[in-house]
This record gives C-alpha cells, sequence and structure tokens, in this order.
C-alpha cells in the first residue's frame, strides 16, 4: 500500500498544466525518426523554394528600394542597375549551385570554408553566418512592419514594434512544431506574393513596350548630361554605390546550401533545381521592380515603401485597385514573414554544425521531441527581438548590419571553392571552368562588402563586426574548454583501457534474481569504463550481474537520412559489445541494451524502468563530469542528462546513483 502511494504509476499521472499546454500548441511528438519520417519531414524542389527561397526573393521588398534611393536625380540608372542584379543573382547562384554538388548534406559557408580553407576561417563564415540569420528575421519582420503600416494612419505607427515582436513569437512557436509543417502552412502567402507581383511587373512593364525607343532616347540623353556634368567615373561612382548598398538584394542566396539537409533525395539533383527556381524568381522580381520604378518615376515617400508607391500608382486606376494594391503590398509583408522562417530554419543547423565541432556548445546538436533544433529556435527568436528593438525595427539599419555579414559569408565560400578546384586541379580536367565562376563570384561578393564597409562603418556597419567578433571570441572561448575536457579523458582512456584482464570470459547468462548494476554509458571510452570501474571498487562483490545500457540519439548529425540513422546503430551496437566482453572476461555475467531516440532522458528512463521489472535487484549507475571550480559556464557547455535521469528513475521508485568523473581544469 506504501509502495502505490509514494511510487505511483507514471502512466497513469495525469500530465502538468504545462505540459498539456505544450501539447497543445507544439504538438505530439513524432517518434523515431525512421525512413517514413524521413520522407514525410523532407522537402520537394517546389517547398524547398517556398521554405528556402522565399528569404532571397523577400529580399526583393528592401533590396531594390536601397539601391534606387541612392540614384535620386540619376533614375535612369535603374536600367542598368536592374540588368546587373539580375546577373549578380544568377553568377551567386550557380557558384552555390556547384557547392551543393561538393557539400550535399548542407552547412553552407561554415562547412566549405571548414573543409576547403581550415577550421579558423570556417568559425569566421559559421559567426557571421548566424548573425546574418538573425538579422535574416529581424529585418524581415521589420520591413513586414513597414509595409503593413504604409497603408495605417500615422498615429497607429508606435505599435509596430509591438506587432513585429508578435510576430517573431508566433514563428518561434511555428517553427517549434516543425519545418515542413510551418512551410506549408505559410505556402499560401507565398503563392500570392508570386501571382500578384506577376501582375504587377508584368503590367508595368508590358504597358511600356510601344514607348521602347522614347526610354532608350532618354537614357542616352540623361547618360550624356551626367557624363558631362560629372564626368564618366562620377556616373560610375554612383552606380557601384547604389549597386553595393543594395546588396539586401542578393541576401538569402545562401540558404538553400545551408538547409540541404532537410530536401529531399535525390540532394543534388532537387538542391540545384530549388536553386534554379529561386534565381530566376528573384532576379525576374528584383530587376523588373527597378525597370518599374524608372518607368512609372516612383519618389520616396515618407511613411511609405517604394513598393507601395508603386502598386498604388499602376492599380490605382484599376476597379478595385486600391483592394488588389492592398492586397499586393500585403502579400508582400506576408512573405517577409516566410522569409524569415528560413532564419528558423537555417540558422539552427549552423548552430547544430558548428556545435559537433564544439564551437559552440553541444546542446545545440539535440532534436526535440518534434525533430526540431528546439535550443537553436529558441536562441534565434531572442536574438532578433533584441536586435529589433536596438534598432527600433529600423530597416535602413538593419539592411546595412544585414549586407556586410552575409558578403562576408559569401566572399570566404568563393575564395573557398577557389582553393577546392585549385587542389583538384589534377583529378578535375574541368576545374579551370569551374574555378571562373568563383573568381568572379568572390569579385563581386568583396567588392560590394568593401563598398559597404566603407560606407556604412559608422552608420552601424561597426555594430555588426563587433557583435559577429565577439562571437567568434566566443567560440574559442568554448573550444578551448571542450579540447582541454577531451585531453583529460583521452587520458582516462588511456589508462583504463590497458587494465588487465583474463582471457577466459564468464559465459553464464546474467541471473535475473541476482543483484545487477544497470550501467548507462555512452560509447567505449574512459567516461564509461571509469563509471564500470567506480561500481567495481564501491561496492565490492555486491553485483553480480552488469547490463549496459545506451540510447543512440538521434542528433542533427544523424538526422541526415537513413543511412546516417543505420550506421549510429552499428557504432552504437560495436560499444556496448565492447562493456560485454570486458565485464564477462573480468568474470562477470553481462548484457547489454539499446535504444534509439532524440530525447535521452526520455528514452533511456523507459529502457531502465523496462529493465528493472526484468530484474527485480537492481541499481542505476551513471557518470558525470564534476570540475575543480563548477561556474554556470559549465552547466552551459555540458548538458545536465545524468540529473535528469536520475530525478525521473527516484520518481518512480528506482534507486540510481550518479558517479563523479574529476576534471582537474
Amino acid at each position: 500500500l506504501l509502495e502505490n502511494h509514494w511510487y505511483p504509476d507514471s502512466n497513469k499521472r495525469d500530465p502538468s498544466l504545462f505540459r498539456k499546454l505544450r501539447r497543445l500548441i507544439i504538438g505530439k511528438p513524432l517518434g523515431t525518426p525512421e525512413y517514413p519520417i524521413f520522407h514525410r519531414l523532407s522537402l520537394i524542389p517546389l517547398l524547398a523554394w517556398i521554405g528556402l527561397g522565399s528569404d532571397g526573393l523577400s529580399s526583393s521588398a528592401y533590396g531594390p528600394e536601397e539601391a534606387f534611393k541612392i540614384i535620386t536625380g540619376h533614375s535612369y540608372l535603374a536600367i542598368f542597375l536592374g540588368l546587373a542584379t539580375a546577373i549578380t543573382v544568377f553568377t551567386i547562384s550557380y557558384a552555390y549551385s556547384r557547392i551543393i554538388e561538393q557539400f550535399p548534406y548542407g552547412g553552407g559557408g561554415y562547412v566549405v570554408a571548414t573543409h576547403t580553407i581550415g577550421k579558423h576561417a570556417g568559425v569566421i563564415s559559421g559567426c557571421a553566418l548566424l548573425v546574418d540569420y538573425m538579422l535574416t528575421i529581424t529585418v524581415s519582420i521589420a520591413s513586414c512592419g513597414d509595409a503593413i503600416f504604409s497603408f495605417l494612419p500615422v498615429y497607429l505607427h508606435k505599435y509596430k514594434l509591438i506587432f513585429c515582436a508578435s510576430l517573431i513569437f508566433f514563428l518561434v512557436i511555428l517553427n517549434l512544431r516543425g519545418v515542413k509543417e510551418s512551410i506549408l502552412v505559410l505556402a499560401p502567402i507565398f503563392i500570392t506574393f508570386a501571382v500578384t507581383h506577376a501582375i504587377l511587373i508584368g503590367y508595368g512593364i508590358l504597358s511600356h513596350i510601344s514607348e521602347v525607343s522614347h526610354l532608350v532616347e532618354d537614357v542616352k540623353r540623361s547618360a550624356s548630361q551626367d557624363i558631362s556634368n560629372i564626368g564618366l567615373w562620377g556616373v560610375i561612382a554612383i552606380f557601384l554605390r547604389a549597386f553595393s548598398l543594395g546588396g539586401g538584394t542578393y541576401t538569402g542566396l545562401e540558404a538553400v546550401s545551408n538547409g540541404m539537409q532537410i530536401i529531399r533525395e535525390p540532394k543534388v539533383e532537387y538542391g540545384k533545381r530549388t536553386m534554379a527556381y529561386m534565381a530566376t524568381s528573384l532576379a525576374i522580381t528584383a530587376s523588373g521592380l527597378l525597370f518599374c520604378y524608372y518607368l512609372f518615376e516612383i519618389k520616396p515617400v515618407q511613411g511609405k515603401t517604394l513598393n507601395a508607391c508603386l502598386s498604388e500608382e499602376i492599380f490605382g486606376r484599376w476597379t478595385f485597385g486600391d483592394s488588389l494594391a492592398f492586397l499586393t503590398v500585403l502579400s508582400e509583408a506576408a512573405l517577409l514573414v516566410l522569409a524569415a522562417q528560413t532564419g528558423f530554419v537555417d540558422g539552427p543547423r549552423v548552430m547544430a554544425n558548428m556545435a559537433m565541432d564544439y564551437w559552440l556548445p553541444r546542446k545545440f546538436v539535440s532534436l526535440s521531441e518534434r525533430l526540431t533544433m528546439q535550443n537553436g529556435i529558441l536562441l534565434m527568436g531572442l536574438s532578433s527581438l533584441i536586435l529589433l528593438f536596438y534598432t527600433h525595427g529600423s530597416v535602413s539599419t538593419l539592411i546595412v548590419m544585414y549586407s556586410i555579414n552575409v558578403f562576408i559569408t559569401f566572399s570566404i565560400s568563393q575564395f573557398g571553392m577557389i582553393r577546392f578546384f585549385s587542389k583538384n586541379r589534377e583529378i578535375d580536367a574541368k576545374w579551370k571552368r569551374h574555378a571562373a565562376i568563383h573568381i568572379f563570384g568572390f569579385f563581386v561578393c568583396s567588392l560590394i562588402l568593401s563598398i559597404t564597409v566603407y560606407e556604412k562603418f559608422e552608420e552601424g556597419g561597426w555594430i555588426t563586426l563587433l557583435i559577429t567578433a565577439f562571437i567568434i571570441s566566443l567560440c574559442y572561448l568554448i573550444q578551448a574548454h571542450y579540447r582541454k575536457v577531451q585531453v583529460e579523458m583521452a587520458k582516462l582512456s588511456e589508462l583504463l583501457l590497458d587494465v588487465p584482464v583474463s582471457e577466459k570470459e564468464n559465459r553464464e547468462p546474467p541471473k535475473k534474481e541476482d543483484m545487477t548494476a544497470i550501467v548507462l554509458v555512452n560509447g567505449y571510452n574512459g567516461f564509461g569504463l571509469h563509471t564500470f570501474f567506480s561500481i567495481l571498487k564501491s561496492f565490492p562483490n555486491v553485483y553480480k550481474n552488469f547490463i549496459f545500457v545506451t540510447v543512440a540519439e538521434i542528433d542533427s548529425g544523424a538526422f541526415k537520412g537513413i543511412a546516417q540513422i543505420e550506421s549510429l546503430k552499428k557504432s552504437v551496437y560495436a560499444s556496448l559489445e565492447k562493456y560485454v566482453k570486458l565485464a564477462r572476461r573480468l568474470g562477470y555475467p553481462s548484457d547489454h541494451r539499446m535504444d534509439l531516440g532524440t530525447d535521452v532522458v526520455e528514452s533511456a528512463s523507459e529502457l531502465v524502468k523496462t529493465l528493472v521489472t526484468e530484474y527485480k535487484h537492481s541499481t542505476v549507475f551513471m557518470g558525470k563530469l564534476v570540475f575543480r571550480h563548477e561556474n554556470p559556464f559549465h552547466r552551459i557547455l555540458h548538458n545536465e542528462t545524468a540529473y535528469a535521469i536520475q530525478r525521473r528513475l527516484h520518481w518512480e521508485g528506482i534507486a540510481s546513483f550518479i558517479l563523479p568523473i574529476r576534471v582537474s581544469i
């Protein structure tokens, strides 16, 4: 009676109010990610274009506008800007298609720089990319706010920041539910944008077809006047400044390369097709808007975006034109929300790649019960909120910050691919042709980066560089700590792996009525061996059986395909077999158990509960790193899995012990 009172069956307990609310908002767990789950969560090119390509396409809402504002008084240059924009989009996109071929499992600029240049270039590129995705969310949401509030009275503009913050919160919740689900919800927005802007740009250009000769003469006349007044180099300087400061147009082109993990097989074919969709749609939209600004002589209006002005100018005389203009701008604003989604899709993936290389806390590798990188999503949301309130939602300030970092990553990636093809010139007969596109891409990207930093350093550019430098420094501190721990663990492994054992194995099966030690391990290493030998030392002649337990964690490193899952299973099984063999050679009957899951605490607890019902006289043991001087920094970098499992087991009435493993740092 007392046992039933103090240790009720957890399966019969009603979940807490928090758990019920979480389940309602985020959804039910998706379960173990076997092949059907991979297939269900991965994206075909059309959906990938919506989910990843929206970042690039949405930049047409602010990139062309920033460029056009620079050429005020020289609006004819919009024609040349439009052509240069289209060429640049296709150039960068083609370069990233080559990157997709060589790096089909994603990671983008971080993985490219790490593998082609070195880890130091990789961490710079990765940190720049992280800040870029934080700014992707912020600038997209701020631009969305500008677009919507363009149609609202001025006295309501004071609520814009609150509105933008609410959108960020909404996207955090949506992404915690899962990538594909969030994309399907937002797909109608993308379609509406495509249709309304096709009408806007198509009508805007076609309505001036009969005036082509007149327009050509006007461009010639205006160019001649400018050359005579300020000189050819003056005109070129204005053009290059507008071209560079409109660099926000090209942000998002790297999104497909970074997010290859969520694209369905065949990854390379589908990834390149997605890249082609995005490049074509962005080139047509961005250059088409620039042409229309010139054709309709659009002028900036306080409190309105140029696209809002263009929509009113074109649709204003139509029946229901005001409604169509509003729908066009509304779809643009909504697409910007979808673009912010890219930051939540790719940002956590960059974090996961860097965490696997120990540049960031390892917890960023973990997947949630909905198979999302929950920790990364939450951090991206919090960071974007801070940036939103810091800049007061100023799109001009955010674009400067945004463009700098994305072109740092672009430039490093292009340089890395140049090195890649140069090193492989002996095995690739076409290496010169392949390298040429990256050389051109590097020249364009570094030119835009240099001019943007020079022009906008004092207007907010320094903040981006400072934030990026701070994150890079933090990454080096984190990796230095992990490296020290690895050195200590290597010493421990070297010491314990040489423990003398008997050549003869005890082949007897574990007796279920004997005292049994259930040992939770993670790989065959000094950590697990220390836990095992500590049991033998601390409880001599107490435990007759040893059962070794491991949960093969499905993290972002393994969540790439069914082949990676199978490889993980084989690796875990081989490690457990080594533990069993060691225990048997020491004279103890032994066995092992394994499970697969995204939540180690949940899976390990359930596996142990099953074992305890089988071996009635059992105790659970786990190891935990203990530092000489514990501080909050250690708690962030090292998970509290052992404590979390112990709490669960204690609630179930299962005896469990955490054995300390001292680390002298």
